[in-house]
């Protein structure tokens, strides 16, 4: 039988056969919780909440802008009340948009992650000048507001184009957060410019396709938080890993859905001593410090 088309990126590893490690303080278990800092244009994509709904579709952009003008800044009192840093995946047109968002996470001392310009445009939909152009742009924005390049890149909706490793290694990436949705540690894999470092980041405990398109409850989204968390606790000793929770501003920075998730981030935080509470640039710095014989190499 012919062997079947595969990503090429990466070698098959079981986590059972790999080296075990420690995260600082001794510690086996990540824990990262990104949140999404999004802008659309108006009239051209984007997810709906309930309906598909025809162009210029104000109702999609303006629950979506929620986020902007009212989620975030919930969600920041959250995360300043339990004290949890705090991976901030940004759109670039946020700096335009909404400065002063970014800019408070900036004052925590938080990590800004690269998410594209505008989660209306896929990379997987442009050629490759018109990629590069797109990257290079987004990184001089993020470099010129935040002092310096961002180490890490999610595609806006997960929609890498073949290519987009490549461009983001040859840009200066240090890691990109696309393939972590298929592992809970961290690997690296393969571009035509040398080694480019996956890190965890979740497609389940992810609260838009949880709440949008599974329409799980706010309660039950918390509820898989707080299992996830407890059973990666449990294994912990055995399978190190990355604990990765992802949020959208415009979704769980409603109300209603925030008092719940203020039950599962109490819940994670009351083992603080036990994890490492960290940002994805903490994690794949400390991966990338582990011995070679520590790491998954592609």
């Amino acid at each position: 039988m012919a062997q079947l088309p595969s990503l090429g990126r990466f070698p098959y590893s079981g986590i059972r056969t790999r080296p075990v490690f420690e995260w600082p303080n001794g510690t086996r278990l990540a824990v990262h919780v990104a949140i999404n800092l999004e802008h659309f244009i108006f009239g051209e994509g984007g997810v709906d909440l309930d309906r598909v709904t025809p162009a210029p579709n104000h109702r999609s952009y303006l629950w979506r802008d929620y986020g902007n003008r009212v989620g975030v800044w919930r969600l920041l009192d959250l995360f300043d009340e339990f004290g949890i840093p705090i991976g901030a995946i940004t759109n670039s047109s946020i700096y335009e948009h909404c400065p002063e968002t970014v800019a408070a996470f900036r004052e925590r001392g938080d990590e800004i992650i690269a998410h594209g310009a505008t989660n209306s445009k896929k990379p997987a939909e442009m050629d490759e000048d018109e990629e590069t152009e797109m990257v290079r742009a987004v990184t001089a924005t993020i470099a010129k507001h935040e002092g310096a390049p961002p180490a890490g890149w999610l595609t806006p909706y997960l929609t890498p184009s073949e290519i987009t490793p490549d461009i983001l290694k040859e840009a200066g990436y240090r890691y990109i957060l696309d393939w972590g949705i298929c592992d809970d540690q961290p690997f690296w894999t393969r571009t035509r410019s040398g080694p480019l470092l996956a890190v965890p980041y979740p497609l389940e405990l992810n609260d838009q396709p949880a709440i949008v398109f599974r329409r799980d409850t706010a309660s039950q989204f918390c509820d898989m938080i707080i299992d996830h968390f407890d059973e990666h606790l449990h294994a912990a000793t055995r399978y190190p890993a990355v604990c990765s929770i992802s949020l959208h501003h415009f979704i769980m920075g409603q109300p209603f859905r925030l008092r719940h998730l203020r039950r599962a981030l109490q819940h994670i935080v009351e083992r603080r001593d036990d994890i490492w509470l960290t940002t994805p640039g903490e994690i794949a710095r400390h991966y990338a410090s582990l011995p070679e014989d520590r790491q998954v190499h592609a």
